[in-house]
């Protein structure tokens, strides 16, 4: 990245917002290992990129096996039907192969879907959780990524806020909601995936959700480590409803991008099937047909799925 990631590039105001915005960067900062940092600055500079976000279990784990995951966020506002556009990538590191998935998208809709004014709940609902600034093109392009990053944050923390308890601890709010989103997506993760997000990324979650209803302007209402979030019936039923629409629409939404990756995504079949065989459990056998045409071989995978997952239970 260019430069350190310090919330003294944002050019925020001291108070709640002010402390979400540093404690972002902070996390942002985070370590990377050069290989995978050099990756990304290739990717940036081919794309002539404004910033790129690295996240995922590699994130946590600093491993080099599997797929890195990448996103490219470009300058300008003109954005495609449906976005991200996605892509896979490969790079010669001391012998071995460095493989990439890359989701790529104007920062302006990035910053809109974080901020949830678009119907999409991917963003925030992923960008809420661990994430690495892992190269920006200037310290304004770091300040604006940051402020990206604390808008997913609000917007995840008050529908949180709206469908957790009337007063519980943190990971109370944040299983509510990631139980809810993962609900309205269309993914493969098995049945207490938010259980796993959370316990493996204890540390980046604790104290976030009083930062982040504060900077929404919610008062947490702390007692030690317990919660009770002031929100009124009518905020409740505004926020709940913002999040019904949007949940209609998730699947759909998702599907559709889907069958857009399929067509686009080179090597999408070997992706999908890493990805099935480490989210489930169960390998998924590549033949000839399925790397030429993923999306007509989809139908007998997930029937496959299916019956791996009756056997299970």
């Amino acid at each position: 990245m260019n430069g350190a990631v310090t919330g003294a590039k944002t050019g925020v105001s001291v108070g709640a917002s002010g402390a979400l915005a540093e404690r972002i960067a902070a996390r942002l900062n985070t370590p990377i290992d050069p290989a995978v940092a050099d990756f990304a600055k290739a990717l940036a500079h081919a794309a002539r990129a404004r910033a790129v976000l690295f996240y995922g279990s590699n994130l946590r784990t600093a491993s080099l096996e599997g797929v890195l995951d990448f996103y490219i966020l470009l300058p300008g506002t003109g954005e495609s039907a449906i976005w991200p556009t996605v892509s896979y990538h490969e790079r010669a590191h001391d012998g071995t192969t460095l493989r990439a998935k890359v989701a790529t998208m104007r920062h302006a809709t990035f910053a809109r879907a974080a901020s949830g004014d678009l119907t999409d709940t991917t963003i925030w609902a992923r960008f809420v959780q661990p994430s690495a600034l892992i190269w920006a093109e200037d310290d304004a392009a770091t300040a604006e990524v940051i402020a990206a990053i604390g808008a997913a944050a609000i917007t995840a923390a008050r529908l949180a806020a709206a469908l957790g308890p009337e007063s519980g601890a943190a990971e109370d709010y944040w299983r509510a909601l990631f139980r809810a989103t993962y609900k309205a997506e269309f993914r493969v993760e098995k049945s207490g995936r938010e259980n796993d997000i959370l316990s493996v990324n204890a540390a980046h979650f604790a104290g976030l959700l009083p930062l982040a209803l504060e900077a929404s302007g919610i008062d947490p209402r702390l007692d030690g480590t317990r919660l009770t979030p002031q929100i009124s019936a009518i905020q409740r039923r505004t926020i709940l409803g913002w999040w019904k629409r949007r949940q209609r629409l998730g699947k759909l939404l998702n599907l559709v991008r889907l069958v857009k990756a399929s067509t686009t995504f080179e090597g999408a079949a070997r992706y999908a099937a890493w990805k099935i065989e480490r989210h489930t459990g169960m390998a998924v056998k590549l033949t000839p047909f399925r790397e030429r045409y993923p999306l007509l071989a989809a139908p007998q995978v997930l029937i496959d799925l299916w019956r791996h997952r009756q056997r299970s239970n």
